[in-house]
Parts: structure tokens; sequence; C-alpha cells
């Protein structure tokens, strides 16, 4: 079973407050406190919803709501109230006098929560990101030996240049001297038959095939001598 509405929708006013019905709730509450929000609106001589009425004096009529910009202090506190307590903006309203969770969440959803990713940190951990450590590790240059030169012992690093170069020039007088021959012979290309002389069907493969093999057998079956017959 749900819980029950807390006004009739039919016959309260929606929309902006005037400034009638301001007077009309900061006068109530000044005399009989806030009391209970479902019963205030009827009492006040108010066509309002009691959620409406605790809205509008919380965030709006009480006489110490703070107004302005936040401070550098109050920046501070939210960070390490978030830290601990995480989303829960009333409680951490209730740590800064004169300001409403609704404000402060604002706040933070406009302006802290970008203030800490510029300076590398995730909002909701509260810890570095790793993606401002990958592109510092990425922006560092590479101290792996296998992606360093190789640098002569023997030689300083004004002439290294020059030492590589020459040893690159020893290796190929080295294969010239030893007896290999690097001069390649292209042959060209085999002859293959034109189109026209392959078989282009199944039956032709076949006819070709059983000639073929016929000429070789007349061919290698020995001649018989011709006998003369006398009557």
């Amino acid at each position: 079973m749900g819980r029950s509405p807390c006004c009739e929708k039919a016959h309260t006013n929606k929309g902006a407050w005037t400034r009638e019905e301001d007077q009309r709730l900061v006068a109530y509450i000044k005399a009989h406190g806030e009391g209970c929000w479902r019963s205030l609106p009827k009492a006040a001589g108010l066509m309002r919803c009691g959620k409406s009425c605790r809205l509008r004096w919380i965030n709006y009529l009480r006489p110490d709501l703070k107004r302005g910009n936040f401070t550098e202090e109050e920046d501070d506190v939210i960070i390490k109230l978030h830290q601990i307590l995480g989303n829960k903006w009333s409680l951490i309203a209730g740590r800064l006098p004169g300001r409403t969770d609704n404000e402060i969440k604002n706040y933070w959803n406009t302006h802290i929560k970008r203030k800490l990713l510029a300076r590398g940190i995730d909002p909701k951990t509260h810890r570095p990101l790793s993606g401002a450590a990958a592109a510092a590790a990425a922006a560092a240059p590479s101290s792996r030996p296998e992606d360093q030169p190789a640098v002569c012992s023997s030689c300083s690093p004004e002439t290294s240049g020059a030492c590589h170069s020459s040893d690159d020039d020893d290796r190929a007088s080295a294969l010239h001297h030893g007896g290999i021959d690097l001069n390649l012979s292209i042959s060209p290309p085999r002859e293959t038959p034109p189109p026209s002389s392959l078989p282009t069907t199944t039956q032709e493969a076949e006819a070709t095939t059983s000639s073929t093999t016929v000429v070789e057998w007349k061919l290698r079956t020995p001649l018989k001598e011709n006998k003369m017959y006398h009557y």
C-alpha cells in the first residue's frame, strides 16, 4: 500500500509563488514554527502542497539563508565531506550554515566537479585519474634499452654517427672480399601455351588424353615382320 498524498492536487496552485503567498508563509512560521508540513498549508490559508511550502521556506524564505558565491573555504569543506559522505547533500548542508542541499548539489555539478577534473582527480573516488598518469607516461622519453640506439664504447657522442657509418662500410667490404657473389642472374619467364591450344571443356580434355595414349601405345609396340606366303 503506497503512501497517501499530502494534499489534494485538484485544489492546489502550481507555478511561481506570489509575494502574498510568501508573506503568509513567513508570518505563519514566525508565529507557530515549522511544525508539520502536511497540515501547514491549510492552517496558513495557502492553496499549496506541503512539499512546495517546505522547499519554498528552506531554499528562499528562511532568514538565516546565505546568499552569494561560495568561498574557497566552503569549497574545501564540500570536497572533504563529499569524500566521506558521498552524494548525501542534506548531511553536507548541515555542516555549512546558510547553505541548502539543492544549492550545494548544483554547485558541485557545475563548478567543483570541473575543478577536480582539472587537477587530475576523479570526482567520484577522489583518487588520481588513470588517464592523466597514462598521458604523463606517454609524454616522458622512453627508458627501455631496446628503444635506445646502440652507442660504441670507444667513441664519443659527437663521433657516434661517423662510427656507425664506418661499421656499415666494413660489413659491405667484408661481404665483397669474402667470395660471395652478389650479382644475381634473372632467368626469363617460362612461355605458357596460348589459351586457344588449351582444352576448354571436359570432353575435349578427355579426347586429348585418349588420343595421346593411343599414340604412345603404337610407338612402344614393335613392328611385326612381313611374311611371304606362297600358294
